[in-house]
């Protein structure tokens, strides 16, 4: 079982050469992400009129595995709700939160309010995480 989940700035970062790469470089052999969130980076790709299938394509070489979004991993995003609402978490946040407490892996991120959150879920911030 994986111990790294990438939520879509983390991966974000990694690709853009972002402060906090350095960091997601040393677990991308051992990442996973939701596809939730890499349809996030896709996303966020298009938006900032980059190639998206240059994007996958990269993602594919580093064998990052995309985990499809399930019914058990719906169920589990939507129970996150009550927790997040406070703290304007988004449905991919919610996802890629799930899927690191699913898997009991530690999730990487650049959002520092997740570390609010009353869960027992192993975050690694990549930024400002002093």
């Amino acid at each position: 079982m994986t111990s790294t989940v990438l939520d879509a700035s983390a991966l974000l970062a990694f690709l853009n050469s972002e402060p906090g790469a350095d960091i997601v470089r040393t677990v991308l052999h051992d990442a996973i992400i939701s596809a939730v969130n890499y349809t996030e980076v896709l996303k966020k790709t298009i938006e900032r009129n980059g190639s998206a299938d240059r994007v996958s394509g990269i993602i594919r070489d580093l064998s990052v595995a995309i985990i499809p979004f399930d019914a058990p991993l719906a169920e589990a995003t939507a129970a996150l709700y009550p927790e997040t609402k406070p703290y304007g978490l988004s449905l991919a946040d919610r996802a890629c939160i799930a899927l690191g407490l699913q898997r009991r892996a530690t999730v990487f991120t650049t959002d520092a309010k997740w570390k609010l959150l009353k869960l027992s879920l192993k975050l690694k911030l990549i930024r400002n995480a002093h």
